[in-house]
């Protein structure tokens, strides 16, 4: 027995370790960026016109974005959750692509979708803007077009796991009993799965607050126009503003804990669950 338990010490200790070294380094890296700045230089960073634009902009595209993304997240993880269908495993697939890709060809490739893919004879972008007057390209609507893209395929994710953890016999009796089954979906499965709307929006909206690559590409870091805090991060350190790339860090590192915490007390997805199924 004493050996038994010497050797689950052991064991403990081995994992401990080795898994405790990742969680160190992320302290070490949030512990390095608060003692290279001071509460002074935080605060006057923030003061800068540029960034006090900037946060503005992320908090508005991040919302919108988010929005977007959680009313396609709900038909798309109900029907991967429930229904087995032609095209379904293309669907899954391609939905996970946006996970997987990396950043900057994302944005070429809503680059090119805008600009090279001809629509009646023009660019869908010039055709926007002949007939709806609206600029995508290096503006405002590519940031947001640029952070629901990505942010989407989480909480479409999240969606999908939400519903599977909901028994579907509650909406099988609900039929029986008379209701459609948009009725049953509308009263008895949507209000079940609010734990999980509230998951994948706080996910793609804290998805969209770390998004550069496509950005970037797609919409530019144009200061006072398409400038975001993960631009600013960038544009700073280009001007060799170190204190003020720092500042801004810790603030988008102070946002993301909050949405973190948001996701945990509202006890959302189990994240355990939160996986990729094929």
């Amino acid at each position: 027995m004493s050996h038994s338990r010497q050797s689950d010490r052991l064991f403990l200790t081995a994992l401990t370790a080795l898994g405790g070294s990742y969680v160190l380094l992320i302290a070490l890296l949030i512990l390095a960026d608060v003692s290279f700045t001071s509460p002074v230089y935080f605060f006057q960073a923030l003061a800068k016109p540029e960034i006090q634009y900037a946060i503005r902009l992320t908090v508005t595209t991040c919302t919108i974005s988010a929005i977007f993304s959680l009313w396609v997240a709900i038909p798309l993880g109900y029907l991967l959750s429930r229904f087995r269908f032609p095209g379904r495993a293309l669907i899954d697939c391609l939905i996970d692509i946006p996970i997987v890709l990396p950043p900057m060809v994302l944005g070429l490739s809503l680059l090119i979708l805008f600009n090279h893919v001809r629509f009646d004879g023009v660019s869908f972008e010039e055709w926007l803007r002949q007939r709806l007057s609206l600029q995508v390209t290096f503006a405002i609507p590519a940031v947001i077009l640029a952070q629901f893209t990505a942010a989407a395929a989480f909480a479409a994710r999240t969606m999908r796991v939400a519903f599977d953890e909901i028994n579907p016999r509650t909406e099988l009796v609900a039929m029986t009993l008379g209701c459609s089954r948009l009725q049953a979906f509308w009263r008895i499965t949507l209000p079940q799965a609010w734990r999980g709307m509230v998951t994948a929006f706080t996910l793609a909206w804290s998805r969209s607050l770390g998004e550069f690559g496509p950005i970037y590409v797609f919409a530019g870091t144009t200061r006072l126009k398409t400038e975001v805090l993960s631009s600013t991060v960038f544009l700073e350190l280009n001007a060799n503003q170190l204190q003020s790339a720092v500042a801004v860090s810790l603030l988008m590192v102070a946002i993301a804990s909050a949405v973190l915490t948001i996701v945990r007390l509202t006890g959302g997805v189990q994240s355990s669950k939160f996986k990729i199924q094929g």
